[in-house]
């Protein structure tokens, strides 16, 4: 008699938002990233830690494909990273954006939704409305005809989140998006981190408060040229992982921050 064939009850792997491999990143043959691995969790708010020149936002800008890289690959659900930028909302840092340049908060907005409109083709009533949805989910409404170097900083951070919400990305990636900013702009920021955590989504951001990591996100990425640890914030951002991560750098205050 036959044996009855066994089913494969094995629960494959969950395809992650980011997954990265052997990342290896240098300026003028300085490594600024060495050989990085991390696989990101399903969903959730991700702070990348370190001291300056750790190779946080080069990270980001490695994954983007704004940066050259030496070595490694890296998979946005799945897929090359470079087949996968329209997976990918971005804001970058507010010292890297060209504040003169003639837009208005809502062209800016708008930009989110290039992919759906495609270059060179006209932006229609219905594209004007979602980005001005966006707009108005960040307060920024009521200035969506103001010239962008017009704003304040906090204001300017608001509408390059508007922007990267429009994309309806899977993967959010926010390069110091706290950054010299108001508190409301603060607040108003947090607010729109954690409606996208509910909405399932996962944003990775650079972040340099160190006291405010534990009650802003889920997850931590430690790194300094290399990777130190990543995890959940309750059991990766303790006193001994920063210690190794800024080198005994930090100050007592700082240290209390951490669990």
């Amino acid at each position: 008699m036959a044996k009855p064939l066994l089913r494969d009850v094995t629960t494959p792997d969950p395809v992650r938002p980011l997954v990265v491999k052997g990342l290896t990143v240098a300026y003028h043959r300085k490594p600024v990233l060495w050989n990085i691995d991390y696989t990101s969790p399903e969903q959730g708010l991700v702070a990348i830690v370190g001291p300056n020149g750790a190779g946080k936002s080069t990270l980001i800008k490695a994954i983007l494909g704004l940066v050259p890289v030496l070595s490694g690959q890296m998979t946005v659900q799945g897929l090359p990273a470079a087949k996968a930028k329209g997976r990918i909302g971005y804001v970058p840092q507010r010292s890297s954006v060209d504040w003169d340049f003639p837009v208005t908060a809502l062209d800016v907005a708008t930009m989110g939704l290039y992919g759906q409109i495609g270059w060179l083709r006209p932006i229609r009533k219905r594209h004007r409305e979602a980005a001005m949805a966006q707009l108005e989910a960040v307060g920024m409404a009521d200035l969506a005809h103001r010239q962008i170097g017009q704003l304040s900083g906090g204001q300017q951070q608001r509408v390059f989140l508007a922007r990267a919400l429009a994309q309806d990305a899977d993967l959010y990636l926010m390069d110091e998006p706290f950054a010299g900013v108001d508190a409301a702009t603060e607040a108003a920021i947090l607010d729109t981190l954690r409606r996208l955590d509910e909405a399932g989504k996962t944003v990775i951001c650079v972040h340099h408060d160190l006291e405010t990591v534990a009650s802003y996100f889920d997850h931590v990425l430690l790194l300094n040229l290399k990777k130190v640890a990543d995890g959940p914030v309750s059991t990766t951002f303790t006193s001994a992982n920063l210690q190794t991560t800024y080198g005994g750098r930090l100050a007592p205050s700082e240290l209390l921050a951490a669990s």
